[in-house]
């Protein structure tokens, strides 16, 4: 019994392992050129947002505190006062203003507290009446 072995032509380009192409490797470093910048700005702003607000949150904190102090001491009537207040490593600029109500026999105090993040200055308000009738 004779068998007849099938012959296969040979392709004219013999083919190696298979790989990415050079259009193919640019393409991905392109596109990575355009992701990469993206993702660190947008972490930037991300650790920006939260170190502005947990430093408001402690902003708003002084300015409640200064603005007891200062109604319950009964220091109104006084100019502009202003201090600084060290939380940990960070210093907290603070100002209090008062001005006349119109409506009533009141006062408008404002404490306002500065404080930066990243080179930049933000800020707090806080603002109530005070009834200044009563001694």
């Amino acid at each position: 019994m004779r068998f007849k072995t099938a012959i296969r032509p040979r392709p004219a380009v013999e083919r190696g392992r298979p790989a990415f192409t050079l259009v193919e490797v640019l393409a991905a470093l392109a596109f990575m050129a355009i992701v990469i910048p993206v993702t660190v700005e947008g972490l930037r702003i991300a650790n920006l947002a939260g170190q502005v607000g947990e430093r408001k949150v402690t902003a708003a904190r002084i300015a409640e505190r200064v603005l007891n102090e200062v109604i319950v001491t009964g220091q109104l009537r006084g100019a502009i006062q202003n201090g600084v207040v060290l939380e940990g490593a960070q210093q907290y600029q603070w100002s209090i203003r008062s001005e006349p109500w119109p409506a009533d026999a009141m006062v408008l105090v404002t404490v306002q507290v500065i404080f930066p993040v990243q080179g930049r200055g933000y800020d707090v308000r806080l603002s109530t009446l005070v009834d200044t009738t009563t001694p």
